[in-house]
């Protein structure tokens, strides 16, 4: 069984729902992670370029494991539409085992 240290959740945001589902069946399909879930509404308040922003978005939850997320890192950046799109990987610090192990299986 594979260990929490092998999975990663990432968080990227999107600005619309059917953008972050557009980009995640294309991860998905890719093999690049295993699911995504999608969180259609969030309220986003940040500085960017110099003027603070509020913003609604999406936030996607995506799951992988350590070793494919450099490939999806590179990958989410290419389909993303913002220019600096947020790639964001938190480790686990448990998690149910079958789940961490299809997590696992389900990347290429």
């Amino acid at each position: 069984m594979p260990s929490p240290d092998e999975v990663l959740v990432v968080y990227s945001t999107f600005p619309s729902p059917d953008k972050a589902a557009e980009v995640a069946r294309v991860l998905v399909e890719e093999q690049l992670v295993a699911c995504v879930n999608i969180i259609p509404t969030v309220r986003s308040i940040y500085r960017w370029q110099a003027n603070v922003q509020d913003d609604s978005e999406s936030l996607a939850i995506l799951k992988t494991s350590r070793d494919r997320f450099p490939d999806l890192a590179r990958r989410l950046v290419q389909l993303h539409p913002y220019e600096l799109p947020e790639v964001i990987a938190l480790p686990l610090a448990a998690g149910h085992p079958p789940y961490l192990a299809w997590v696992v299986g389900s990347v290429g």
